[in-house]
């Protein structure tokens, strides 16, 4: 097997690029999947996505974690609109499909601003936060995140009997100022910190906007800045999420199985 991939990145968190619209893509092949994300004897990426058409839409993001399960991802859904423009398939502007529903994304110069889907409401976890937005989130406010274990506690939470049998990505935060955060993230199918999570940092503004009475938090990574607006209700839900970052192609190159 011989195809063309593209290699993308988000604020660190990175993807192998896939133009699957004639659906070449064995999507069966998991294990096909996880060697191409493999960083030593692979391509090496968080997560393989394909572009294919989609009826009503501009295109549909099919998203893989490194380890073959799926989920949404924000940092991918901004990279596969960045790649959706470099194909000529969109202008400025898109509404998409993605595993939890539309999404629709604007682009200016290098920042892709990206509707998240509505969420419902936040719950707590002892101490902590639990939020779907899109992928399950805990999230916990630690006093040093910059020395916090984040692989050693990430991976005690994440494989805890509490969210068994699929288990959670899990975040950590300690406020910046007023209405910025600094986020690591120990991330669910990658299996390790990665240098940002988009689908976590918007969990993570959602929760510091709720205590803080905020309509915006900035959000500091290891692997860049992001920020995060929204709107909440009385019902405690939130609407018109957006997840503003950079997206970047890094090369591209041809894959050839052995």
């Amino acid at each position: 097997m011989e195809f063309s991939f593209y290699k993308y990145q988000g604020t660190g968190n990175d993807f192998i690029m896939i133009d699957d619209r004639v659906e070449n893509f064995p999507e069966q092949d998991l294990q096909l999947v996880q060697n191409l994300c493999d960083r030593k004897f692979g391509i090496g990426a968080d997560g393989l996505i394909l572009i294919r058409n989609k009826e009503g839409f501009d295109f549909e993001m099919i998203y893989f974690n490194a380890d073959g399960s799926q989920s949404m991802c924000g940092n991918g859904a901004r990279c596969a609109v960045a790649f959706s423009k470099f194909l000529g398939i969109i202008s400025d502007q898109t509404r998409f499909m993605a595993i939890d529903g539309p999404h629709t994304a604007n682009i200016a110069d290098e920042l892709i601003s990206l509707e998240m889907s509505p969420v419902n409401s936040l719950s707590n976890a002892g101490q902590d936060y639990f939020v779907n937005t899109g992928s399950p989130h805990h999230v916990r406010f630690v006093e040093d995140v910059i020395t916090y274990p984040v692989v050693e506690a990430g991976k005690a939470i994440r494989y805890s009997e509490a969210y068994q049998p699929k288990g959670t990505n899990v975040n950590f935060i300690t406020p910046i100022s007023e209405n910025e955060i600094h986020v690591r993230t120990y991330e669910r199918g990658v299996e390790n910190e990665t240098l940002s999570c988009g689908t976590g940092v918007t969990a993570c503004a959602l929760v510091y906007g709720y205590q803080n009475e905020l309509n915006e938090v900035k959000i500091k990574t290891p692997g860049g800045n992001l920020s995060v607006n929204f709107t909440s209700a009385a019902d405690g839900s939130f609407q018109n999420i957006i997840l503003t970052g950079p997206a970047q192609q890094v090369y591209q190159g041809k894959w050839k199985s052995k």
